[in-house]
């Protein structure tokens, strides 16, 4: 363990954790089982409990605070910000709202001008379909099996992966398919030409068969997250776009998790040289210091609302504070060089550290990703690609693992038999090397698992 910080309070951290056992409903979670660590602060790429345990954020927190913890500037947006005009209606222009919309679509790729804000990720899903629905006159959605789109309506039923089950109502007129994944293809794939051929052939007869006049909109995460961290094949999204205008379907991106920075790009899309109808975004949008989303919309779409009403809203759409801070979020990553250090932590940093552990550590059947935006898969046998833990269950070997990782000082984001490396975008490179080796560490713990 690091050296503890010095502002240590034992007694004060048991009142925290007992408050929250009394009052605190959290989610995703069997509240009996649960035993969450009570955070006394957080700076930069760490943060700490009340014992003065200090911990390397590995994980973003959700993936979200691309711009670290507490960032100055951010900070400050927000104090200003509230001395001057706390909270104002969607209906009125107000400058800081203008301002974010202008900064974002400024990045947006292609002509995506006009900016619906939500209050974060979830919400910007859901509408981004019913625009979909509204702008085609169909009912359909295809999304694909693999991804995480939000715990609301429409968003869960979206989703691919086994927290839609409880949820899944099988009557909200979602088609999942299978989106490429070399690494555990379902089309036999020996590389990643066939898996994109496959994976845009397989799309297609999922269409024809569903009735291409039925389908309102294709979903996909740019690079999905939670899921895995699977990037593209090259040609699979110009593939996806060049479908979607055929057929006079809405191709929407969600960017929730790997906008703003993550891959080493404003936006994923921006690797893969493609231009979607929609774009949904939140977290890094403001590392989520205020809640923020928002649904970036081509002018294809936006004309649909001209003269006709567009029935949607929120109370919160466009808050003043959340605005602010994505301003002050937006032009700090520009005048840092924010975006450059998560491409370069990436490409000299994170890359090579990853792949050499592969090397070393029978458990490690793959590391893939982009930027500050990277999936550990864990196997017990790479021959055969069995995950250290099946899938849509925990087990003893991730338990044992995430327990060595925060024993001495990591504090991971595990899903499933994974572990993603997904620090903020403002990672030094020693932060880097010390999470590294960390992992290195923790993963000897999962090879005693592996054959």
């Amino acid at each position: 363990m690091s050296t503890p910080h010095p502002t240590a309070d034992p007694a004060a951290g048991a009142a925290v954790k007992a408050a929250d056992r009394a009052h605190v409903f959290h989610s995703w979670s069997a509240q009996g089982l649960i035993d969450p660590l009570a955070v006394a602060g957080a700076e930069g790429s760490w943060f700490w409990d009340y014992d003065g345990n200090r911990y390397l954020d590995f994980s973003s927190q959700l993936v979200n605070t691309n711009i670290g913890h507490q960032h100055p500037k951010v900070v400050a947006a927000i104090q200003q910000q509230a001395a001057r005009l706390c909270t104002f209606a969607p209906g009125f222009a107000v400058d800081v709202r203008s301002e974010a919309a202008r900064l974002i679509a400024e990045r947006t790729p292609g002509d995506l001008d006009k900016i619906f804000f939500t209050n974060g990720g979830a919400e910007a899903v859901e509408n981004a379909v019913r625009m979909a629905r509204l702008h085609t006159g169909r009912p359909k959605v295809l999304s694909a099996y693999r991804s995480y789109h939000g715990a609301t309506a429409a968003a869960i039923n979206l989703t691919g992966d086994p927290r839609r089950w409880p949820s899944d109502t099988a009557s909200a007129g979602v088609v999942h398919f299978w989106a490429p994944f070399l690494y555990r293809s379902p089309f036999h794939a020996e590389n990643e030409q066939q898996e994109c051929e496959r994976a845009l052939r397989h799309l297609e007869d999922t269409i024809a068969f569903e009735g291409p006049a039925t389908i309102a909109a294709i979903v996909l995460e740019t690079v999905p997250g939670t899921a895995g961290i699977m990037v593209p094949p090259p040609g699979y999204l110009p593939g996806v776009r060049e479908i979607c205008d055929r057929y006079g379907i809405v191709f929407v991106l969600d960017e929730v998790m790997a906008g703003f920075g993550r891959t080493g790009r404003w936006f994923a899309a921006d690797h893969f040289g493609v231009v979607p109808d929609l774009l949904t975004f939140a977290k890094g949008v403001n590392s989520g210091y205020v809640p923020l989303g928002g649904v970036a919309i081509s002018p294809e779409i936006a004309a649909t609302f001209d003269e006709r009403p567009y029935p949607g809203g929120l109370t919160y759409s466009g808050h003043p504070l959340a605005c602010a801070s994505a301003v002050a979020t937006i032009n700090a990553m520009a005048e840092e060089g924010i975006v450059e250090n998560a491409a370069r932590i990436g490409e000299q940093v994170l890359g090579p550290g990853l792949r050499a552990l592969a090397e070393r550590h029978p458990s490690v059947g793959e590391v893939r990703g982009l930027g500050v935006f990277w999936a550990v898969e864990l196997v017990r046998d790479r021959a055969t690609r069995e995950p250290l833990v099946p899938y849509a269950a925990a087990g003893e070997a991730m338990t044992a693992f995430t327990a060595a990782c925060k024993k001495n000082g990591l504090w991971p984001f595990v899903n499933m038999n994974r572990t993603h490396v997904v620090p903020p975008c403002t990672i030094t490179d020693a932060e880097a090397e010390q999470g590294l080796a960390i992992l290195d560490e923790a993963l000897t713990v999962a090879d005693t698992y592996a054959v």
